[in-house]
């Protein structure tokens, strides 16, 4: 691990910013999950927010030069303005939240977005959201398609943050964190981003490349944006929902610790089923309603 303001010998592709509040409990797979990419070229910046629990003994568990630990004191609301402090050397800026789980081509799969349309400048992979039981419900979120993208820009966040990345010139034009902002600090960054640069920015990676935990301070009956509720239901009542989406988890310790466990042994094979059911439900969902049309 570096000390803060410790120059990188060269800049690294990816600057994840990984901001923690009092985790420590699952902060460490975070990390772990972002060490073991098969894209290596990166720094991480663990942004500690007025953390009174094991946090900075976990991150220094990590003998690794490319861990910076910024330990600051809370910040207003969810500490937005603390995020600011890490000032990132890398060409790209990834996100990763501490309860979050990176599959094992995250960064390479959006760094080959990026590198393949130079005009790039703000995107984002294929939400995986997993309940408390094991279920994951993707999200069809497709920001390229008017509907969605007006409903993004002026209703609600669809967005886990660690979806996202964009490039680090994204702050000059844009701006940094919201200061003063208590919650959706995120939105607010990534809808200044595509309001300056303009939707020909921005871009979608369909393929799932993150899984988003339920934060544990969140309702667990209201925790995700409101689709999602519509496909939690249909997950109960479909026989046929895809057994790769329904992960055996319990109620013993934190589903973090379970998923890291499944993903260990063999990282490729887990997000190929995973990605495998998604592909699937989809094509189901798509079939369902072109009967619901009575074209046959």
């Amino acid at each position: 691990m570096q000390k803060v303001g410790s120059p990188l010998m060269e800049q690294p592709k990816f600057s994840v910013l990984l901001p923690t509040h009092n985790r420590a409990d699952v902060v460490g797979v975070s990390i772990a999950s972002i060490l073991n990419q098969t894209f290596q070229d990166f720094e991480i910046l663990v942004v500690g927010d007025g953390c009174t629990d094991e946090t900075a003994d976990v991150v220094a568990s990590f003998d690794d030069q490319r861990i910076r630990w910024f330990d600051l004191p809370k910040g207003e609301g969810f500490g937005y303005g603390n995020r600011n402090h890490a000032l990132a050397e890398g060409e790209l800026i990834a996100f990763a939240a501490h309860d979050d789980l990176m599959l094992l081509d995250h960064l390479q799969l959006m760094a080959t977005l990026f590198d393949a349309r130079p005009r790039i400048q703000w995107a984002y992979c294929r939400p995986l959201w997993i309940d408390d039981e094991g279920t994951i419900i993707p999200f069809f979120l497709n920001l390229e398609a008017n509907q969605a993208y007006q409903r993004f820009m002026r209703d609600y966040n669809s967005l886990p943050a660690g979806c996202v990345v964009h490039r680090r010139s994204c702050f000059e034009k844009a701006g940094m964190w919201p200061v003063n902002v208590k919650e959706a600090g995120d939105w607010d960054m990534w809808r200044r981003i595509i309001g300056a640069y303009g939707r020909s920015a921005l871009a979608v990676q369909r393929t799932p490349t993150q899984l988003h935990f339920r934060a544990h301070w969140r309702d667990p009956d209201n925790w995700a944006p409101r689709p999602l509720a519509y496909l939690k239901a249909m997950s109960q009542r479909k026989s046929n929902w895809p057994a790769a989406l329904k992960l055996p988890l319990n109620a013993d310790q934190p589903p973090q610790l379970q998923v890291q466990s499944m993903m260990r042994d063999d990282p490729r094979m887990f997000a190929g089923r995973l990605r495998n059911g998604v592909a699937r439900l989809q094509d189901d969902i798509a079939w369902e309603a072109t009967l619901d049309c009575n074209f046959f």
